[in-house]
């Protein structure tokens, strides 16, 4: 068995960068990722604790800061440890393999739409591949003797 997880979200604060006692980086961050639906009226969303190791960790805080969006591949572990009172306490984290940039859509301004070509351009590219003109294209000859 295996576990995967994909998610999107923006970062609750900035990540943060340590060194273990043997000089390994981890970057500790919390991702807020919206629901697809609204409660109330209002967005909803979850917090999701994520664990980058080594450089990846590094790039996490060297290039995203707090409210940027950020696309995380990992798996989830739970993981325990005991308080200063002794009791014992479980967390569940995201350990991230893999981290990206992701868009920002924060901007509600609606995009300008893509002019279409010029009339000539688009008739003359659309005629020709659908009526199955050639043009510069030639037949290659085949050859029975292909390596897979």
């Amino acid at each position: 068995m295996y576990s995967i997880t994909i998610m999107m979200g923006r970062l609750v604060a900035d990540p943060e960068l340590r060194h273990t006692t043997s000089g390994v980086a981890v970057a500790t961050f919390r991702l807020a990722v919206d629901r697809p639906y609204k409660k109330d009226g209002k967005e909803v969303a979850d917090f999701f604790n994520v664990v980058a190791w080594r450089g990846l960790g590094e790039f996490a805080a060297k290039y995203f800061k707090k409210g940027k969006p950020m696309l995380v591949q990992g798996s989830f572990e739970n993981r325990s440890y005991k308080d200063k009172e002794g009791n014992n306490r479980w967390v569940t984290e995201l350990i991230a393999n893999q981290i990206r940039f992701a868009g920002d859509n924060s901007q509600k301004a609606e995009k300008p739409p893509i002019p279409d070509p010029p009339p000539e351009k688009k008739s003359s590219i659309s005629s020709g591949y659908a009526a199955g003109a050639e043009g510069d294209f030639e037949e290659i000859p085949s050859d029975d003797d292909l390596p897979f």
